[in-house]
């Protein structure tokens, strides 16, 4: 049986799938698109990423400590898509996903010293580098401590799964306290948008928000335009990028 998650990620790649599904404005003039082709490539690599080298499997849990940007988008559907819960609050989860890895790296040796993999309080940390064209984290990481960047190109483009998700397994807990299994991710979580939206979505609005309207929109076969805190919203922008409807 499938879920919603994965019958959204097949709709995305088998669609029109040349047409821009998510795009991203960041500081410095930063500008990505993703058609649906791309961001599926890019969901399949981090999928297979978890599975193949993290081990990770539907009913285990990634704690998403990454602001409302294109990345942390594409972790959230390959967390799904594997049929994994999405923590967006507390420390309970298997795996740790940040854009600030140092504190989270250490564990309870002496002196705080890093603890590898499946010791302290995660079993696996992944860094993930924020700028487009970031080919490797940027300094020096843990030891144990697994590098995005570096490591997601090496995995294949296409994910097949190794179990079936389970649809009644969790998905996410909202900040109200509000818990969504993976079956309802599109009919609970996701909210609501017209057909064909191109939905701008604020990042300083907070992760939690950005997944569910973003999800409402690819639902309704639409597109998302993500923008940084930093970035101006204006009519120049809303104009190039054909911003309509809600």
């Amino acid at each position: 049986m499938t879920t919603p998650a994965v019958q959204l990620m097949n709709s995305l790649r088998s669609g029109n799938s040349t047409a821009p599904r998510l795009t991203w404005y960041g500081p410095d003039s930063e500008r990505v698109e993703l058609s649906g082709r791309v961001l599926d490539n890019w969901v399949a690599k981090t999928s297979n990423l978890l599975q193949d080298e993290l081990d990770a499997s539907p009913g285990m849990s990634i704690r998403l400590a990454l602001p409302a940007h294109w990345k942390a988008m594409v972790w959230a559907l390959a967390s799904w898509q594997l049929g994994l819960e999405t923590v967006l609050e507390g420390d309970r989860a298997d795996f740790l996903v940040t854009a600030d890895p140092a504190p989270a790296s250490g564990g309870d040796g002496p002196a705080g010293e890093a603890q590898p993999h499946g010791q302290g309080k995660y079993d696996a940390v992944i860094a993930v580098a924020l700028p487009a064209l970031a080919m490797r984290w940027p300094g020096e990481l843990a030891a144990g401590c697994l590098d995005y960047a570096a490591e997601v190109r090496l995995h294949g483009d296409v994910f097949l799964a190794h179990a079936d998700p389970d649809p009644l397994a969790r998905a996410i807990a909202g900040a109200d306290g509000s818990e969504y299994l993976q079956q309802d991710l599109l009919d609970g979580f996701a909210a609501r948008h017209d057909e064909g939206v191109r939905l701008h979505i604020p990042a300083r609005h907070g992760l939690e928000p950005a997944l569910a309207n973003a999800l409402g929109a690819w639902k309704q076969d639409g597109s998302v335009v993500l923008t940084h805190p930093d970035v101006e919203l204006t009519e120049k922008l809303l104009s190039a990028e054909r911003i309509h409807g809600q």
